[in-house]
């Protein structure tokens, strides 16, 4: 009885508007790929060939990132891939459909859930959806942040100024920061006091990372549309200064040795975009990141200044470069102070209320009910006998530590892990400690 209760206290049931959600970021997962296709043929039919060329090299090289972390991933997990073999999934993400594969399978349970009443316990499709935000995330920093620049650039040095061109780059500028900001959502079901986590936080969260990126994305475009040759000199110090930084951090992250490597290299590519807290209390290095990318963008900006005053290009710009220069550094220090505002006011500190987690020694699963309504469910834990284990994903919660830092370095030695008494870590997620 005791144990009908435990699952029918973790049971998720999908709704209509459940598989609507899911459904439509397959749809946009998909509208994606057919507009980089696009995009691809129109650069091809403008004959702009360096710049398909380029655009190409991003969008292979993105799948291939994001393709690789979803096969180590699942690998990491014993292929826990529904009833796929692991040659299927092998075959899947070796032609770059490891990330659709996912979708599918959300989409899938979803309405399995809806349609035919089957049962899914939440951590589990939490668990699965927590990766999607992960790889969303990655392709983000890897594909949409360079993909927009190089948009940018090929606005500029063409002075494309046209209102449905200007729409199209700040489109895709929102897009980057609703991205980060779904990965921040997913961080938040991690705290333990969640609740209070509400909109008003992602929203400024989502604010001060728009002000951030935009001007560091179109700093970097300013610079390649007048220096196009250094670019990539450009990119590649600084990818290995933050490459380096980020293994001065002894990341554990991932759970081969190999795959810790991918993931520091993956790190200094979102560094060279937008700051991602990657180990625990790291307020001096985000502070110091902060200062230099502001200082490189000011570099960049004043390159582009100067070029554009003894070099005025063939057509009128719309501003005075030292206007779009102002512009930028406004921006720049207007997303620095909402960021402020963030961990002054949004950013909760949680060590007072995780001691409170430990000792009481619960588990808070969030549940949304049939109305669409969240609550929260506190459920005692149970003894091994009384259900399956509580999946937990690691990665994210790894993050989620990082990202709130649970820990002082006075707290290691008393709680060596986020996981209430009778969890144990286990390859990439949480199982019940056998009990003697």
């Amino acid at each position: 009885m005791e144990n009908n209760v435990y699952l029918e206290d973790r049971e998720w049931k999908s709704g209509c508007m459940s598989v609507l959600s899911y459904l439509l970021n397959l749809v946009l997962y998909l509208l994606d790929v057919a507009i980089d296709v696009w995009a691809v043929w129109s650069l091809y039919r403008q004959e702009s060939y360096v710049f398909m060329g380029v655009l190409l090299f991003i969008l292979l090289g993105s799948s291939l990132l994001v393709n690789s972390f979803s096969f180590l991933w699942l690998f990491y997990d014993n292929n826990e891939a529904g009833t796929w073999k692991k040659s299927h999934v092998k075959i899947l993400h070796v032609f770059q459909m490891g990330v659709f594969f996912r979708y599918a399978g959300v989409v899938s349970i979803s309405i399995c859930s809806f349609c035919c009443k089957k049962r899914y316990t939440e951590d589990n499709v939490r668990y699965l959806t927590n990766d999607l935000s992960l790889l969303r995330l990655i392709e983000t920093f890897s594909e949409s942040a360079p993909q927009l620049v190089l948009m940018l650039t090929h606005i500029i040095q063409r002075g494309d100024m046209e209102l449905f061109t200007i729409m199209k780059a700040l489109v895709s500028w929102l897009i980057i920061a609703v991205s980060v900001t779904m990965y921040h959502r997913s961080l938040c079901s991690f705290h333990p006091d969640k609740a209070k986590q509400g909109w008003f936080s992602s929203i400024t969260y989502f604010l001060w990372n728009l002000l951030l990126i935009g001007p560091r994305v179109t700093a970097v475009a300013l610079f390649t549309s007048v220096f196009p040759c250094y670019i990539a000199v450009h990119f590649l110090s600084y990818w290995m200064v933050l490459f380096f930084f980020a293994f001065r951090c002894k990341t554990k992250f991932m759970d081969s040795a190999g795959g810790e490597w991918l993931y520091r290299a993956t790190v200094g590519l979102i560094w060279y975009f937008s700051w991602l807290s990657v180990v625990e209390h790291t307020r001096m290095l985000r502070t110091f990141y902060h200062i230099w990318i502001g200082v490189d963008i000011v570099i960049l900006c004043g390159l582009w200044v100067w070029q554009m005053k003894i070099n005025p290009p063939y057509f009128d710009l719309p501003l005075d470069p030292y206007v779009v220069f102002g512009v930028m550094m406004s921006l720049y220090l207007a997303g620095l102070g909402l960021m402020g505002v963030y961990y002054k006011y949004c950013h909760p500190n949680v060590i007072q209320q995780r001691n409170t987690l430990v000792t009481t020694n619960v588990i808070s699963i969030q549940k949304t009910n049939a109305l669409g309504h969240n609550r929260l469910c506190l459920m005692k834990q149970l003894d091994i006998s009384s259900g399956p284990p509580i999946r937990v994903n690691k990665r994210m919660e790894t993050l989620a530590n990082n990202f709130y830092s649970l820990r002082t370095s006075s707290e290691a030695d008393v709680f060596p892990t986020c996981s209430p008494p009778g969890l144990e870590r286990s390859g990439s997620h949480d199982v019940r400690s056998p009990r003697s």
